[in-house]
């Protein structure tokens, strides 16, 4: 999952996709790096910011299981 989030983020900053989210800095980079889990709501909020879908972005190739943190 954390590469896929910073491969989705590109050139932008942490900090400017965590404002777009209206979440900290930190509980993005928390997220990006494994520490934390993304609530549903946010997960959604996540996938509809990249334009992609949840599991796309927190689920295997075979999106049957979550990716380890």
């Amino acid at each position: 999952m954390r590469h896929k989030l910073i491969e989705l983020r590109g050139d932008k900053t942490i900090t400017e996709v965590a404002k777009e989210l209206q979440i900290t800095r930190q509980m993005l980079s928390a997220i990006e790096s494994g520490i934390r889990t993304p609530s549903l709501d946010l997960a959604r909020k996540i996938a509809k910011y990249y334009g992609t879908t949840i599991e796309d972005i927190f689920f295997n190739d075979e999106g049957n299981e979550m990716l380890p943190m």
